[in-house]
């Protein structure tokens, strides 16, 4: 049940040929930016980064010319429902939440994710090349995120880690979906109760198998038993559903009584209690701030709040959590922060190298490096500003996105 990296043996469907981008600007977001530049993709990855780059004498590479352009990392958002809350189905392609029982830890986002959803269409056009994908909130435990590309038809080979993180949720909507049916939790108490006795029978089912592989004692498998152990191993993070700061601090107590990962996400109030954020070492996932304010819980929803907690020391990216906010405005969210006091910098960083590592795939996606994943968009501007359009998305070193084309059709 470890958390599986997809690689290129897994992709053997990508048939591509060597590209070389030329003359753009290049934000490889790994500490070095070119103001005119070169990349150099072979076999679905970044071979070189560079000033200058000889073409090669073989007639079927593509010389792709973006003079005047920004070459960034394909985008990624760090926490979104594509594919599992459809756009345009209603209910019938809606799998977000199992609400018949509230802690379902071996629910597997893979099992749900529609790769016909047209936000995956939207989602490219938008130079976004790669999303962490999973359940959504209404229950204590969710179940099992998983991070994909957002180019295909099957999502086993969209798959870059799976699984990629264990949701958990605190606070209005897992009280909601089951206080009203006179069922648990109905409060956070029995929110915060309910998780960590699930954790504490996890951990003495993990010690029980170790016992029992060490002896060479037969041992009987418990499925959903086996969910935890990645999250034990701290293989994969908790995702933890969590707006108000009284429950951003019940998660973080939670994650260090189990000596667990965690990821803060939505993270609304953070701004009240930065300082203890930062202590935590916990990274954050904010968002969706492009969204009404519709709950107790988000009465304090502020852009502000990124700057603030990238000031105070702590690691942040911004999500969209589509259908909440359409997928297609994560670079818009991304650059309204920057303009209230997150950065330029800093935006770009979000949606790129920031969410990579928050994620666990910073090793594939995030900055242009030679051996990553080709992965790339190239905008006619700054992606974080509104009248800027994508003009390609380029995904495993395939051209996914021509906006030329697309405009002609």
């Amino acid at each position: 049940m470890e958390g599986k990296h997809y690689t290129k043996k897994n992709r053997k469907y990508w048939s591509v040929i060597p590209i070389l981008i030329t003359n753009t600007r290049i934000f490889t977001m790994a500490g070095k930016a070119y103001e005119s530049g070169c990349i150099l993709i072979e076999d679905s990855a970044i071979v070189e980064v560079s000033e200058s780059i000889s073409a090669s004498k073989n007639k079927d590479d593509l010389i792709l010319d973006a003079k005047g352009c920004w070459a960034l990392p394909g985008l990624i958002d760090a926490h979104c429902h594509i594919g599992i809350s459809e756009e345009k189905t209603g209910t019938a392609g809606d799998d977000c939440n199992e609400t018949a029982q509230p802690i379902t830890p071996h629910l597997k986002a893979i099992d749900a994710i529609n790769p016909m959803d047209a936000a995956f269409h939207n989602a490219i056009r938008a130079g976004i090349t790669s999303v962490m994908a999973g359940p959504g909130s209404s229950n204590v435990v969710g179940g099992q995120f998983v991070f994909i590309k957002t180019w295909g038809r099957r999502v086993d080979e969209m798959v870059v880690l799976e699984p990629a993180a264990m949701k958990v949720a605190f606070g209005e909507n897992p009280k909601n979906n089951y206080g009203k049916s006179n069922m648990m939790p109905s409060t956070r108490m029995s929110i915060g109760a309910m998780l960590r006795e699930e954790l504490h029978a996890a951990r003495k089912y993990a010690e029980k198998k170790k016992a029992a592989l060490e002896s060479g004692d037969s041992f009987d498998e418990d499925y959903q038993m086996e969910s935890w152990l990645p999250v034990l191993s701290k293989q994969i993070p908790l995702k933890a559903h969590v707006h108000r700061a009284d429950d951003i601090l019940t998660a973080i107590r939670i994650a260090r009584l189990f000596d667990l990962k965690l990821t803060l996400d939505h993270c609304t109030e953070g701004h009240f209690i930065a300082e203890a954020i930062r202590d935590s070492g916990f990274p954050v996932i904010l968002g969706p701030n492009l969204a009404s304010r519709n709950k107790i819980e988000v009465q304090y929803m502020d852009f502000k709040t990124a700057g603030i907690l990238h000031k105070a020391g702590i690691k942040l990216a911004i999500m969209s959590d589509h259908p909440v906010s359409l997928i297609q405005y994560l670079p818009l969210c991304a650059g309204l922060a920057a303009k209230e006091g997150l950065g330029v910098e800093e935006g770009l960083r979000a949606i790129t190298i920031n969410a990579a590592e928050i994620c666990g795939v910073a090793h594939r996606v995030g900055s242009i490096e030679p051996g990553k994943d080709a992965d790339i968009a190239i905008f006619d501007g700054n992606p974080m500003e509104t009248f800027t359009r994508c003009l390609y998305t380029i995904i495993n070193g395939k051209i996914v996105y021509n906006f030329d084309r697309e405009s002609r059709n």
